[in-house]
């Protein structure tokens, strides 16, 4: 079997070659831009593949998407289709964003950005905030990802609510389903932790009627992708007051340019899409044992369904 890996960072995806290629004895394993005989090539392991990449590979079996998303393989034009899509996910993944959503709530909620402000300043500011139950803490998508976060904040004590596309059921977690919902799920919420899918449905459900059903003085935090939010909206939201604080660990563009005014904006905290991020070692485990899977069923349990984008 001939794996092709692509990253957009070529050390990194050697990175990737080097450890599947030690966890998949008997394959090949290479970097797409070295491929040398396409036809060859029955998987291909990707993050952010350039549109036509996949085309050329006329015999592939597989698609595995390095992350738990896959919309980032569907935006190629060119995507091969029928082609089954396999998602990367698994404990280390989600512990991760356990800890990052969990750090973040409890930066807001005790309002970090304005003690750390008030340190610069040289001021002895006591800030005085709720006890989390008395905080309303929203998460937006209850997925793997989605539905560990909100267990881990209700577990810290905060008054925990979910919102899906589909009927979840979360200890400890109140649960809002389908848009009839959408509005009840964001009333008094204080911090809202966005966990969608990327899907035609949800590009650009961060937007200003949105913030305008939080509580006033809300705080957000983006750990999904970047086209959920309108960034305009943000910005604005933000001068208004509507919304005090802001995490973004995703963006339009990646790496964020350098003028773009998240970076300096009040406010806003920029992280470089690291809230879940997999390592090779971890990823390179998981997509081994699906990939072994996959070649002796033509099946494994992390199958996605392209058909509604995750």
């Amino acid at each position: 079997m001939t794996v092709a890996v692509y990253l957009p960072l070529a050390d990194k995806a050697q990175w990737w070659v080097e450890m599947l290629q030690e966890l998949m004895p008997g394959w090949d394993i290479a970097a797409l831009d070295d491929i040398t005989d396409p036809d060859a090539v029955t998987y291909a392991v990707v993050w952010r593949p350039r549109t036509g990449d996949l085309a050329k590979f006329s015999n592939l079996k597989a698609i595995v998407s390095i992350g738990a998303g896959i919309d980032h393989v569907l935006n190629d034009e060119e995507l091969p289709q029928g082609v089954p899509i396999i998602r990367t996910v698994g404990d280390d993944l989600t512990q991760r964003m356990r800890e990052y959503v969990a750090l973040h709530v409890l930066r807001h909620h005790r309002d970090m950005p304005r003690q750390l402000q008030a340190q610069a300043e040289l001021d002895w500011h006591a800030i005085v905030v709720p006890v989390a139950p008395n905080r309303t803490v929203g998460v937006m998508g209850l997925g793997n990802l989605g539905a560990a976060a909100a267990q881990t904040l209700s577990m810290l004590g905060f008054n925990t609510r979910g919102w899906s596309k589909s009927p979840k059921s979360i200890e400890g977690v109140e649960t809002f389903t389908g848009p009839e919902q959408m509005d009840a799920f964001l009333d008094g919420c204080e911090i809202l932790v966005n966990l969608l899918p990327l899907t035609e449905h949800t590009t650009g459900i961060l937007n200003a009627d949105l913030f305008g059903k939080l509580a006033e003085g809300a705080c957000v935090i983006n750990c999904a992708r970047g086209p959920h939010l309108v960034d305009g909206d943000l910005l604005a939201a933000l001068e208004s007051g509507q919304i005090k604080q802001a995490t973004l660990d995703v963006f339009h563009q990646e790496p964020l340019p350098t003028d773009n005014p998240f970076w300096t904006t009040p406010g806003i905290t920029v992280t470089p899409h690291v809230a879940s991020q997999i390592d090779a070692a971890t990823g390179g485990r998981i997509i081994a044992a699906n990939l072994k899977t996959f070649e002796e069923t033509g099946t494994c349990a992390d199958l996605a369904d392209a058909s509604r984008g995750y």
